[in-house]
Order: C-alpha cells, then sequence, then structure tokens
C-alpha cells in the first residue's frame, strides 16, 4: 500500500539530495573542493547533501557547473519545485482564502479526463450536498487567518460538482460505508446528502462504489485521496495537502484503488445502504 504521505514527501527531498550527491561523486569532488567551486561553506554542502535543506535554483546551478553537468540543471530545478509544492501547507494555502483554495482543485478537475476519488471519513467534495459542503467548510472558516468567504467557497465547490454534467471525464468514487454514517451534520442535512448521492448514481459518466461493513477485505481502509488521470495523486492531511507526481507512488495508488474497488458494491446494492443509512437518521 501506498507509504504516508509525509513520508512521501521527505523520500522525494531525500532523492533530490542523493542525486546532487551522485553528481558531486561522479566528478570526483569531495565536499569541500565542491564547496569551494560553489563560494560556499562546506556546512552547506553537507546540509543539501542530507536533505536538511531544500536547494534555490542558484544552488542547483552552481553544483552542476561545478560538477561539469550543466545538461543536469533544467531536470533537477524541476524535481526540485516539484518537491517544493508537493508538500503545501493548509495554513499557507488557506490565507489565500477557502475560495481560492476551492478554485485550485477545479482548475485542476476541468483539464482531467478521469478522476478517481477514495474516501474513508466524508463524501468527497464533487458528490457534496451545498449543505453538507457548508458543514464541512466552515470548520475551516472558522480557524481559518484567511479571508471570511465561507459563502463563495460553497458556491465554488458547488460549481466543481458540475462537472459531472459536463464533457466526456469519467469520475469513479469509492467510499467507505462509514462515510454514510459520521454525523457531520445534523440529521436533515445528512438526510439531504444522502438522497444527493442517490441523484448522481444514474449519471452516465459517474461510477460510486460503496465498501460495506461486512465487505472481507484483503485491503483495510486507507487515507482519503484522489487521483486525476493518471498524472497526480492528491492526500489531505490534518496539517497539508501532498501532491505526488512520482509515477513508481502513482502507481502503488492506482493499483490500492482498484483493490479497493474491488471490495464495493453498485448499483441496487449500494443504493440499500444509502437507504439504510437514511432509515438511521430517524
Amino acid at each position: 500500500m501506498p507509504a504516508s504521505p509525509s513520508s512521501s514527501a521527505q523520500a522525494a527531498r531525500k532523492a533530490l539530495a542523493d542525486r546532487l550527491q551522485g553528481l558531486r561523486r561522479d566528478a570526483g569532488l569531495t565536499g569541500r573542493e565542491l564547496s569551494a567551486r560553489c563560494g560556499w561553506h562546506p556546512a552547506k554542502t553537507s546540509r543539501l547533501q542530507e536533505a536538511k535543506a531544500a536547494p534555490s535554483d542558484a544552488d542547483i546551478r552552481a553544483w552542476c557547473t561545478a560538477c561539469g553537468a550543466d545538461d543536469q540543471i533544467p531536470e533537477l530545478i524541476a524535481a526540485s519545485r516539484a518537491v517544493g509544492t508537493a508538500y503545501a501547507e493548509w495554513k499557507r494555502l488557506q490565507r489565500l482564502g477557502l475560495k481560492r483554495l476551492q478554485e485550485s482543485y477545479t482548475e485542476a478537475y476541468t483539464r482531467a479526463r478521469l478522476l478517481r476519488f477514495y474516501s474513508s471519513d466524508a463524501v468527497p467534495g464533487m458528490f457534496q450536498s451545498r449543505g453538507y459542503a457548508a458543514a464541512i467548510l466552515a470548520r475551516f472558516a472558522a480557524a481559518a487567518t484567511s479571508p471570511r468567504d465561507l459563502e463563495q467557497a460553497v458556491a465554488q465547490r458547488m460549481h466543481r460538482a458540475e462537472l459531472m454534467h459536463e464533457g466526456e471525464r469519467r469520475i469513479v468514487c469509492v467510499i467507505e460505508e462509514s462515510v454514510l454514517r459520521y454525523r457531520i451534520a445534523d440529521a436533515s442535512v445528512m438526510a439531504g446528502q444522502l438522497g444527493h448521492l442517490l441523484s448522481v448514481m444514474p449519471l452516465p459518466r459517474v461510477s460510486l462504489g460503496i465498501i460495506p461493513f461486512t465487505a472481507e477485505r484483503t485491503l483495510w481502509p486507507v487515507e482519503t485521496f484522489a487521483v486525476v488521470d493518471d498524472h497526480i495523486a492528491e492526500i489531505e492531511l490534518v496539517t497539508a495537502r501532498v501532491r505526488i507526481t512520482a509515477a513508481s507512488e502513482l502507481s502503488e495508488y492506482l493499483q490500492t484503488f482498484s483493490e479497493l474497488q474491488a471490495h464495493a458494491v453498485y448499483g441496487s446494492q449500494a443504493r440499500a445502504l444509502i437507504t439504510n443509512a437514511i432509515a438511521a437518521l430517524g
């Protein structure tokens, strides 16, 4: 199964540091010799090689030039920038406003041909009713230092849901049965949300599977994640949003999604789980 998102981000940082160290060794340079050529203290070289500091674009240019590897500069700068954006802290994102945060998802999803969502904790954003979305986003709004734009953020999330009715993209979603039962909001909002799931299930390019409590499993519930086409996996942590683009890790998330799909029920069986959850609201 996939590594934890935080460890994935750290692994990406370490992989970049290892590539820099490999260039130095291939050039036959000691750390002190490279430092002298770059014009900085040897301690900086150590920090970069041990992934204790992130290299700037200028650092990478100087390092590659010192090693006679100028042809590696564009690729390493691109890798460094990818590492820098992979682990985006929520507080920084939220300072831009909840509406802008929602727009960042919409922009990526609009270009996609295939969206895969797995959730073990809440209904994914594209499948949320307005009331349910407002209940979730209100929690972030209460704690955020961002502009007070809750209503605009909810509207943007509802706009994103319209993608289910547009274009030729396919949207495949798998949720745990527990998602139907968690009281994210009051009973009336939850009933509306569950009813909304029933209403989107018949859409021609939408697939909604639910993993029952009673399923015999070879794979237990994992962190909530989304895969955009086959290019990006997104995971939401308490403190950060992680975006994974490394092919090896993406393949693990795709394999995990396929295994979770195999545990899910669809059609009339899925509808029965939803109607049972509605009945349990009382």
